[in-house]
């Protein structure tokens, strides 16, 4: 994170970076832990915590279920972490609305699962950026070892994600033209609009370059 001299209370702005498989948030995590200052909390993703730590990635029906409930409940208590340390934009990797793309069954359902409504979940956040999943010819790919969906696959993630997210009043969808660092631009012009004035003026305002791979 870039130094910032700000000790000015922050009231915390939650942000959702979320989007299908391969969209490109490993690499603009790493790009906002770059350019944006200290007081950019950002949380890991749920999911990754869940079955990165053994929980099974059954295709059963009631196996998705349970997934989706332990990862709901998992990326709430991550939140609630999130306002510690005085933090200006709490930046969360996927929200709990995600969990409707990979519910097995009604959007109902799930609510009534996690005892919660889509109203209450969706205020929850202050902003919404959506990176679209790229095409097999605009570079999708499996580097990550917990993807395991094909491009089509992921192209319906997506698509469920967005259908998910569209009530949400300030979302933002970065749309994948070919070029990444484009896509990564618009992201953090976004996040730096979120941003309070005593903290954006210690920005790194140079142009991103990828981390190395």
């Amino acid at each position: 994170m870039a130094e910032c001299e700000c000790d000015q209370p922050h009231v915390p702005r939650r942000v959702v970076l979320t989007g299908g498989p391969g969209a490109g948030k490993t690499a603009v995590l790493e790009l906002v832990r770059r350019s944006l200052c200290r007081h950019v909390r950002i949380l890991p993703e749920s999911a990754g915590i869940v079955f990165g730590g053994g929980f099974p990635r059954d295709d059963d029906a009631e196996c998705r279920r349970a997934a989706q409930r332990a990862i709901f409940h998992v990326q709430k208590e991550l939140e609630a972490t999130g306002d510690a340390h005085n933090p200006a934009i709490v930046l969360c990797d996927r929200g709990t609305v995600d969990g409707i793309a990979y519910w097995p069954g009604p959007p109902d359902d799930f609510w009534t699962s996690t005892a919660t409504t889509m109203d209450t979940e969706l205020r929850r956040y202050d902003a919404v950026l959506h990176l679209r999943t790229p095409t097999a010819d605009q570079g999708y790919n499996h580097q990550n070892p917990l993807r395991i969906e094909t491009a089509l696959r992921a192209a319906d993630v997506d698509a469920r994600i967005l259908e998910a997210w569209q009530r949400h009043p300030h979302r933002h969808v970065i749309e994948s033209t070919g070029d990444f660092l484009e896509k990564a631009t618009r992201t953090l012009d976004l996040l730096r609009e979120e941003l309070p004035d005593c903290c954006a003026s210690h920005l790194d305002l140079n142009e991103p370059t990828l981390p190395p791979t």
